[in-house]
């Protein structure tokens, strides 16, 4: 982990970033455009969307104007993006694929998520999956706030193991069973919100950490991700936020500071819970 070109390598050998953007609830338009541009002019190579967030099309501008401008090759950005619940089935899914690519005006993608585990529709959606990563069509499948159980239950049937897992991960909601589940069983976890939607950045723990480091509390956090092994993906449109984010390669928390961090669980959630949800 030494920039942000820095990658793991996923259980079937694709390389994925440590860092990425996210564009979670940016609408479509010029700020997202910059965003994405900013990002990768910046050093970033992987951006996070999904269907329901409704910016595929804005996101696939930045990536096409960031590659103009910079000569930067689509081969070295990782893309991601999910399949929303509405369409959780073999062909739908795949119906679901082939309109993010064309949203996103791109020929695969690196990876793709199932985006909630929907009780009855997940196995066929991975299905789904399943067909287009055997023909080569995505670099990597995975799925998104997937629970211990979830994951059971989608690997007794399964052919191929997700990649990845991305959830609501913070020093608030640490996820210690699902994270150690996960790195049994190779599924590398990624973090979703993972600044708690802004509630951290005034606390006064992270604060102690981050002056005794001349850093922000945000990017203590993400330090923190890293240092757990779990892919982080922070949004921002603003550009020294996006800078700022990424300034995470440079300092390493001690064992005692990463302990703290992890003290700090409440199990508390920002987002909604993967075992009661209705949408």
């Amino acid at each position: 982990m030494k920039n942000l070109q820095s990658t793991t390598m996923l259980h079937n050998g694709v390389k994925m970033p440590w860092l990425g953007l996210g564009v979670f609830k940016v609408e479509e338009g010029q700020e997202l455009i910059n965003a994405v541009k900013t990002a990768i002019k910046h050093g970033y190579r992987s951006v996070d969307t999904a269907a329901i967030y409704g910016n595929e099309v804005g996101v696939g501008q930045g990536i096409r104007e960031a590659v103009k401008e910079t000569g930067i090759a689509r081969e070295d950005l990782f893309i991601t993006s999910k399949v929303w619940n509405s369409e959780l089935g073999y062909a739908s899914t795949i119906a679901a694929y082939e309109e993010s690519l064309t949203k996103l005006g791109l020929d695969y993608l690196d990876l793709y998520l199932i985006h909630w585990p929907v009780a009855g529709k997940y196995k066929e959606a991975w299905r789904a999956l399943e067909t287009l990563y055997k023909e080569g069509r995505v670099k990597a499948i995975g799925v998104s706030n997937f629970q211990i159980h979830h994951l059971e239950d989608l690997m007794k049937d399964a052919e191929i193991k997700p990649m990845v897992n991305q959830v609501e991960y913070h020093p608030r909601l640490t996820q210690k069973e699902l994270s150690d589940f996960c790195r049994k069983q190779d599924i590398q976890l990624e973090a979703w919100s993972p600044l708690m939607a802004g509630q951290l950045l005034d606390n006064t723990d992270l604060q102690e950490i981050a002056d005794k480091y001349g850093k922000s509390i945000a990017q203590v956090i993400l330090r923190w991700d890293l240092q757990n092994g779990v892919i982080t993906i922070p949004k921002s449109t603003k550009e020294h936020r996006i800078a700022e984010n990424s300034t995470v390669f440079d300092f390493e928390l001690t064992a005692d500071d990463m302990k703290r961090i992890d003290s700090l669980n409440q199990n508390h959630r920002v987002g909604p819970d993967p075992d009661n949800f209705d949408f």
